[in-house]
């Protein structure tokens, strides 16, 4: 019997925001496309970006109260319903390249099967897709070139990422992309921590003319969820197209993110002042973080969860993928 089936889609961020594009252009299309082509059913959608129904820090609600069918969003506005799925940015100067951060989330998730149940047995969600970020590096509204000019300044960031500016003395503010660009214009903060296709998408570079090239890493801490109870309505050959466009969905989020970071970078190098910290400073900035993944493990073990074993799983799986890390975390 065909169907058709109407989805509500959401995500707190706009479409310039590289994985909440591909969720509008690619996502939704392949889905679209593929299901039409193969079966009878048709498909709609209802769409909610820019946090037209729901915000960055509303989404996961959203989905398990079905007021949206699929959401994406920041594992990173969650930190109590869902503190170690931003394990990567527990362990900070890792790689830079998206690809592989979802490589080794991709190995996490199978080892820990935890991180994927989660979503099922507490947020009456499945988890569909994990999402890539690009790398992180730093936008300011002023030039400077040694870290202890940092020291005193507002930087604003995603949650766990701001543990990231412990050694530069910055004063940490919580914040979300959409808040940005007004944030920096009206001086709330002076800085932010930020991948170059944001700043340049969202136009951060006008408020904030200065990009510093730290190599803070790329975190695969987004996620892409439906609510369980519109899964468990879909049809079976809708379910099985759906979990195979998830799948492309997620490998997009990081071969896009890593064929754009260059272009981005260059992009912005026309636009305002691109800077890059000397590779000792970036491993002087890891050292002075390196007894922290030690203590966020111990916090969330003592919570019962599976931190330390999710942390060494991270660490092991991109150094069997060649990364070295500029300071070797020890987690015992």
């Amino acid at each position: 019997m065909a169907d058709r089936v109407t989805l509500r889609i959401a995500t707190g961020h706009p479409p310039g925001v590289v994985y909440a594009g591909l969720m509008k252009d690619y996502f939704q299309t392949e889905l679209k496309s593929r299901v039409e082509s193969r079966t009878e059913h048709t498909v709609n959608f209802v769409e909610g970006y820019s946090g037209s129904i729901v915000r960055t820090a509303e989404t996961l609600e959203g989905v398990r109260d079905n007021i949206i069918d699929i959401g994406g969003f920041c594992f990173c506005f969650e930190p109590s319903n869902l503190p170690l799925h931003a394990f990567q940015v527990m362990l900070p100067f890792g790689t830079m390249d998206p690809a592989v951060s979802l490589q080794i989330a991709q190995d996490v998730y199978s080892q820990v099967p935890f991180l994927t149940e989660i979503f099922e047995e507490r947020f009456n969600q499945k988890l569909l897709a994990r999402i890539a970020d690009a790398g992180y590096n730093l936008s300011t509204t002023f030039d400077w070139s040694r870290v202890e000019e940092l020291d005193g300044v507002k930087v604003a960031g995603a949650g766990l990422n701001l543990n990231w500016l412990r050694y530069a003395g910055a004063t940490p503010v919580q914040s979300s992309l959409p808040e940005a660009y007004t944030g920096l214009r009206t001086n709330v903060y002076e800085g932010w921590v930020v991948f170059p296709s944001a700043a340049l998408q969202l136009k951060l570079y006008e408020p904030a003319p200065f990009y510093t090239l730290i190599g803070f890493g790329s975190m695969t801490w987004h996620g892409l969820t439906i609510n369980l109870d519109t899964w468990n309505r879909l049809p079976a050959d809708f379910q099985e197209i759906l979990l195979e466009v998830a799948a492309d969905y997620e490998q997009q989020t990081g071969s896009n993110n890593l064929e754009r970071y260059s272009s981005d970078v260059e992009t912005l190098r026309g636009l305002i002042t691109v800077n890059e910290l000397g590779e000792d400073v970036r491993r002087d900035w890891a050292n002075s973080l390196r007894d922290w993944p030690r203590e966020m493990a111990a916090e969330l073990d003592a919570q019962g969860l599976p931190a330390t074993q999710v942390l060494r799983a991270a660490l092991e799986s991109a150094e069997r993928r060649g990364y070295t890390w500029p300071v070797r975390y020890e987690l015992d």
